[in-house]
């Protein structure tokens, strides 16, 4: 580690953006405090899946052999009809030349997590605080300022606002936060059951194609997890019913029983982009400046690039290399990622797996004709909507 260096750095938030951003800066010798909201790490699942990208970054900053051991590798992902079956197999194997990890890993971010507190904890230079909710965050163009729910006040040079979608560094900060809300909530249903032998041909990662009830169908190391579009008007009690989680869960295979149930979430979900993710010395990151719709696993990735990219861009500002403007210029490059890629593909996925007009849902479908087709013998992902 380089020699201890005077500039301090906040880090609102103990999630995998947060501490990755900590991990960047706290690496080249930067006094960092992190903050963190809950009495500890979050472990509820979250986020599951980390693309290609993401895992050279988490490789460069020595933490990815770690991952690896609680995950799983991907080499593929499909597209698939619920109507009439498999449509094509997407091999990750085809970005060989283009990247060292030419592969997903089936991860949830709770398992990131810890694998990155231990690294900053390794660090003289680092101290985390936990059950310190930051609900105040005030910028000069010289220091910066966050107060906690339980009135304690930390200032340092700079405050890296990891906070999350309910981010305060942003609300109180004046950062505007434009966008939408889908008129669908998602319900999530994670399951024990071996889905490999159940729907034979599966990958890890699915998306099903359906104008009535389009699905999601993923792997994670301990269960699977089934992503269903629900009414926005229906009431959560009906929507997490157990009886009403079965009958759906009987629609994507009839199993002759109950469904082996660990847990199922319920959640609205938006579109929305920060006006700006730097406002003097308050930088943005994550869901605190972009949050989208999870379809194609883009949150948390493109939440660690931001990390990674805002971080070294503070760091070549503060020892000399970089600029104000370089600065600015690598913070609105992340915004400008949010709103016109994964904001544009995360919707423009969710408008296809609920495409009505047949001729656009087979144009999409003939599209994917120059992918790896599907093995033979691989029947439909799911049974008839219910």
């Amino acid at each position: 580690m380089s020699q201890v260096r005077t500039d301090s750095v906040i880090v609102a938030g103990a999630g995998a953006v947060g501490l990755t951003a900590a991990l960047v800066v706290a690496r080249a010798g930067v006094q960092v405090t992190v903050l963190e909201a809950g009495d500890d790490l979050a472990t509820e699942s979250r986020a599951s899946t980390f693309h290609p990208p993401s895992l050279e970054m988490l490789d460069d900053l020595g933490v990815l052999d770690e991952l690896m051991e609680r995950g799983i590798v991907s080499t593929s992902f499909q597209y698939r009809d619920r109507q009439t079956g498999p449509i094509a197999n997407l091999d990750l194997g085809a970005l060989s030349e283009d990247t060292r990890f030419p592969f997903r890993v089936q991860c949830e971010q709770s398992k990131l997590t810890p694998i990155l507190l231990a690294a900053l904890q390794s660090l003289a230079n680092v101290t985390v605080h936990f059950g310190q909710r930051v609900v105040k965050a005030e910028t000069t163009a010289d220091r910066a300022t966050v107060t906690t729910e339980i009135g304690d006040v930390f200032t340092a040079d700079w405050v890296l606002g990891a906070d999350g979608s309910n981010s305060q560094v942003r609300q109180t900060a004046g950062f505007t936060f434009e966008g939408m809300t889908y008129p669908e909530r998602f319900l999530v249903a994670s399951t024990t059951e071996d889905l490999e032998s159940i729907l034979p041909g599966i990958a890890a990662v699915n998306y099903v194609f359906d104008p009535t009830e389009w699905l999601v169908v993923l792997r994670t190391p301990e269960h699977w997890r089934i992503l269903f579009p629900t009414d926005q008007d229906s009431p959560d009690e009906v929507e997490i019913d157990p009886a009403r989680i079965q009958a759906r869960l009987a629609g994507v295979a009839d199993l002759g029983r109950p469904w082996d149930v660990l847990h199922t979430t319920l959640y609205r979900v938006h579109q929305r982009v920060a006006d700006t993710f730097r406002k003097d010395r308050l930088i943005l990151m994550g869901d605190a400046a972009h949050i989208n719709n999870p379809l194609g696993g883009m949150g948390m990735n493109s939440g660690l690039h931001d990390a990674v990219v805002e971080a070294q861009a503070l760091l070549a500002l503060l020892d000399g290399s970089g600029s104000e403007a370089e600065l600015d210029a690598a913070c609105e490059a992340r915004r400008q990622v949010a709103l016109s890629y994964v904001k544009t593909i995360t919707h423009d996925n969710w408008e296809r797996l609920r495409q009505t007009d047949p001729a656009a849902q087979q144009a999409y479908h003939d599209g994917c004709v120059p992918w790896r087709p599907i093995p033979s013998g691989c029947g439909p992902t799911c049974s008839t909507p219910r």
